[in-house]
């Protein structure tokens, strides 16, 4: 436990299954992300004291507001949390400022209306605290929302799919006006979305959750780039997985020898396998590398692979070649590359081509038993 920042250990198993723990530093901003019914937005209930876990402990800022084992459970209005709920939650009776002001009981009511009025203009709103939420739309009802759970003066603010129900437009600005306004905020923040994007845009680290449980804590770019597992490199939606064996470890050359099939793949060290194991691996599509027809280049020699191409899908300016490269599971090899690259090197259905396969990219992990 730590004396700051908000620590979450969570267990249940019924109704909902829970087995999930994380810290969330003062100023950090960490995304719970999976699929729905994965227990993200009841992992964020607990925290706020609307849903009571089995087992497990809550603390904020030093202060305990769950623990199952010696009966503490804070009700909600004794918790210092700032919550946005996915639909906002508003009173419609009331206007935006009202709205705000609702949330300030523990402030002096003289204070209420001009800290309201302050808090809207933070989030751009000045100039609109008469309206209700009827006549707001819906990124403004957002913002609305996110001032009244700035009101509280919390210890940690909750985002529970807040940019869910606006646009596509609107919610790329309204990311922007988050990503700008927690600079100013020195207060944990935990996001829940089922949106990995928007996690990579928005979170210092993410927390991905399967069925309750958390299967791996990282920051956005080192989960995609190393995931724990297939099943989190699956749920993440990340392709060209495979099985193979170890067969040898070069330490000095920070090299792991696989062999995949008829192959023999050089990867990234990883010294955790011993010769003879099975492991499943990951090359990102992005570590895929076309050889050329007319200029072939040195870099060609590293982990060549040859197949025949199965399907090509135009998506805009790129193309996502599906290759069949022989796996023994059966499994294809997919990379994209811009659309006037596959037409110059005259790719189609049908022809055969060789790409390599970047060393430092491949990523090992141990095998999911019964893949």
């Amino acid at each position: 436990m730590t004396d700051q920042g908000l620590d979450v250990a969570l267990g249940a198993a019924a109704p909902i299954p829970l087995d999930l723990a994380f810290h969330v530093a003062p100023g950090e901003l960490l995304a719970l992300v999976g699929p729905s019914g994965a227990g993200k937005s009841t992992a964020l209930r607990c925290i706020a004291g609307l849903h009571r876990a089995e087992r497990g402990t809550i603390r904020c800022a030093g202060a305990t507001w769950f623990d199952a084992q010696t009966g503490v459970n804070l009700a909600p209005h004794a918790r210092a949390v700032g919550l946005v709920f996915q639909d906002y939650a508003l009173f419609p009776h009331m206007s935006a400022a009202e709205n705000v002001a609702a949330a300030m009981g523990h402030r002096p009511r003289g204070e209420r209306a001009p800290h309201a009025r302050a808090l809207l203009a933070r989030v751009h709103l000045a100039g609109l605290e008469g309206r209700r939420p009827a006549e707001l739309s819906g990124g403004q009802q957002q913002r609305v929302a996110v001032a009244r759970a700035l009101a509280r003066d919390p210890a940690v603010l909750l985002l529970d799919e807040p940019f869910s129900a606006v646009d596509r437009a609107t919610r790329r600005r309204l990311q922007a006006e988050l990503a700008a306004l927690r600079r100013d905020l020195a207060i944990p923040i935990l996001l829940v979305t089922h949106d990995l994007d928007e996690a990579q845009m928005l979170a210092d680290r993410v927390v991905l959750m399967h069925r309750g449980r958390g299967l791996q804590t990282a920051p956005p770019g080192a989960l995609l780039a190393r995931p724990a597992s297939a099943e989190v490199a699956r749920l993440l939606d990340l392709r060209n997985l495979f099985r193979a064996t170890v067969e040898a470890q070069d330490a000095a050359a920070g090299t792991t020898w696989l062999r995949w099939g008829a192959r023999r793949i050089e990867a990234a060290h990883a010294p955790a396998f011993a010769p003879g194991s099975a492991v499943d691996w990951l090359v990102p599509a992005s570590a895929v590398v076309l050889h050329r027809r007319l200029r072939p280049s040195a870099g060609e020699r590293e982990n060549p692979v040859e197949g025949r191409i199965a399907e090509m899908l135009t998506l805009g300016e790129d193309v996502r070649v599906t290759l069949d490269v022989g796996d023994p599971d059966g499994h294809p090899l997919t990379f994209s590359l811009p659309l006037h690259a596959a037409r110059r090197n005259g790719l189609e259905p049908g022809e055969r081509c060789t790409v390599s396969l970047l060393k430092e990219a491949i990523h090992a992990m141990a095998p999911v038993p019964g893949r």
